[in-house]
């Protein structure tokens, strides 16, 4: 059967297993996965290449937005130099300022308007200056680059001139030929030149920036969208578009998402307009075809991949898990279970299942021959048991008849040691006879059984000698138990003649089992340790001997409460476990897919 069942296991690590099961559907799912990767990859391809044009798309349009909020812008402030240039002429007299203050009034637009003189000071203005106000000068940049010879510049407000975000757009006076004679100034609110992001042209999400010639941002709708994590920031886009670069870049805002920016300049290379929008989801391409892009790929490689799953399971998966359980049968000694339902199966299922029956029927039939074989074997063992135990008896017999015979004190009680140890023998082939199991046998029921027959034998001298054993289990082999038994039956001797001798006593024999070691220890109440070294002879030299046979030693030591301990302490022998004849019950059933029903044969 042992044969029988390494086999089954051959044949299920070569496929019949759950593990063969899994690899199967795992392969054809493979197989058919890459078969349909060109489709997978094909429509990847088509989406990228939307998902680029699309980005494309989206840069673009806010570059136009951009560029057009720029346009707007720069007509405006066009109009503001127009009419700042207008008004210089006018700017004159005590009415300057009163008349610049009803123009601002007039127009949408304009904070405050300033004549300014030419060096710096401030002759008028829109706004009324505060009654203990001295006169003011202006040294902005802006005014040093108009003396210097520019017509128009364009500067951010200082908080001074302008609370509110704001621009200052200055114009350059001259009188004839070219001589200057100061400037005039208007003030506009950032605000009112910012793009506006509810245009149903910029797309969902955009903020909107005006910034310096330094990057710095003047106005924003929300500032969080053009502060950035990481990279050269607004500044390094200025420095780009200075230089000819793309006006349009990506980068990832504070909130770490991630953004498209394109910007124009408003004037000249001062104040530039910046929109930004966030960058489309790498899925977004999926709205603009998805059937063809993407359903139509996925939905094809999965209703492939279903089928492959389908087929496999009813053609192969679901006969092999069948293939399986006979096979798990077959392992555990079941070999009357015959596949029958394969009959119904592919023909490589067939074949497979044809070849597991010839298997389960051989492996029964030499299962047969062997139990008849052990059998056979069994009884001859007990037999031969047998015998041996009667020969050892007939021999025991004829020393005792010996023993009668002869006069010699020493020699009857040397032919009596030798008695008990030939009977210490012949108990071990009867009690290996006797046992379900002819090769093993118990050491508590043995060592109980011989501690018996030796204080029996003793039992006519007429002084009495109780025992009492206490004995740990365990299943041991002929050859450990024949040296365990001649050192208890010395053991046992020595105590009944120089502990028990015409006194009788009590005798206490323990034997422990300690995980590898194990203790037989022969305790008596006799004289003590005077009488230890009476002990020595040729019962201690043979008990040495038997202890080595064990692989332990033997002390000889005083009890607690007078006597003496004979113990021996040896590596405990290897323990068997007896054979349950469970393992060799069989059952008949025939085994469908999915069920295990039984029947008789």
């Amino acid at each position: 059967m042992g044969r029988g069942a390494h086999s089954v296991k051959r044949l299920w690590a070569r496929g019949v297993g759950a593990p063969a099961v899994q690899g199967i559907r795992f392969r054809l799912g493979l197989a058919m996965s890459i078969a349909l990767l060109p489709i997978l990859l094909l429509g990847a391809f088509q989406a990228q290449a939307e998902f680029r044009q699309q980005a494309e798309e989206r840069r673009a349009d806010l570059q136009f937005a951009a560029e057009r909020t720029a346009a707007a812008a720069k007509s405006r402030l066009d109009t503001a130099t127009v009419l700042l240039g207008a008004m210089a002429p006018d700017a004159t007299g005590d009415a300057c300022g009163p008349r610049l203050a009803a123009l601002v009034d007039r127009l949408d637009g304009y904070e405050a308007v300033y004549r300014i003189g030419m060096g710096g000071q401030v002759i008028c203005s829109s706004k009324p200056p505060a009654a203990d106000a001295a006169p003011r000068r202006i040294a902005s940049p802006w005014f040093q680059r108009l003396r210097q010879g520019e017509q128009v510049t364009l500067s951010r407000a200082l908080p001074q001139t302008s609370p509110a975000p704001a621009l200052v757009v200055g114009v350059r006076w001259e009188r004839p030929r070219g001589v200057f004679a100061g400037a005039m100034a208007a003030v506009l609110p950032l605000a009112d030149l910012q793009p506006d992001i509810a245009d149903p042209a910029l797309p969902e999400g955009a903020e909107a920036a005006l910034t310096d010639a330094e990057g710095d941002i003047l106005v924003a709708t929300d500032v969080r969208a053009f502060t950035f994590s990481d990279g050269p920031g607004l500044l390094g886009w200025v420095e780009r578009a200075r230089n000819g670069g793309s006006a349009a870049f990506e980068a990832d805002d504070a909130g770490g998402e991630h953004r498209d920016y394109a910007g124009a300049a408003l004037a000249g290379r001062d104040v530039y307009v910046v929109i930004s929008a966030p960058s489309p989801g790498l899925l977004s391409w999926a709205r603009l075809n998805p059937i063809g892009v993407l359903l139509l790929p996925i939905a094809a490689w999965i209703t492939a991949f279903a089928a492959v799953m389908l087929v496999s399971e009813r053609i192969v998966v679901r006969w092999l898990d069948y293939l399986e359980r006979i096979a798990a049968l077959y392992a555990r000694g079941r070999y009357s279970v015959r596949p029958v339902q394969a009959a119904n199966a592919p023909a490589e299922i067939r074949v497979l299942a044809g070849t597991l029956d010839e298997l389960a029927e051989a492996i029964a039939a030499r299962d047969r021959s062997l139990n008849d074989s052990l059998s056979e074997k069994d009884a001859l063992m007990r037999e031969i048991h047998h015998r041996v135990k009667n020969n050892l008896q007939i021999i025991s017999s004829l020393l005792s008849m010996q023993q009668r015979a002869l006069k010699d004190a020493p020699a009857k009680a040397a032919l009596g040691d030798t008695r008990q140890r030939i009977s210490a023998l012949a108990l071990i082939y009867r009690t290996l006879y006797q046992s379900d199991d002819i090769r093993h046998a118990d050491a508590r029921e043995f060592l109980t059984e011989l501690v018996g027959q030796l204080v029996a034998s003793e039992s006519g001298r007429g002084f009495t000698v109780t025992s009492a054993i206490d004995a740990d289990s365990l299943i041991v082999d002929p050859d450990k138990l024949a040296p365990l038994a001649l050192w208890l039956v010395e053991a046992v001797t020595n105590a009944q003649k120089h502990a028990f001798a015409g006194r009788g006593g009590a005798l206490q024999v323990r034997f422990r089992v300690h995980g590898d070691t194990s203790v037989l220890e022969v305790e008596d109440d006799g004289p003590g340790s005077s009488d230890i070294a009476a002990r020595e002879g040729v019962g201690r030299t043979l008990m040495g001997a038997f202890a080595k046979q064990l692989r332990g030693e033997v002390e000889l030591l005083p009890a607690p409460g007078g006597g003496t301990i004979a113990r021996m302490t040896f590596a405990t022998p290897e323990a068997v476990a007896p054979t349950d004849a469970a393992d060799l019950a069989r059952s008949d059933a025939v085994v469908r897919p999915g069920t295990l029903t039984r029947s008789p044969r």
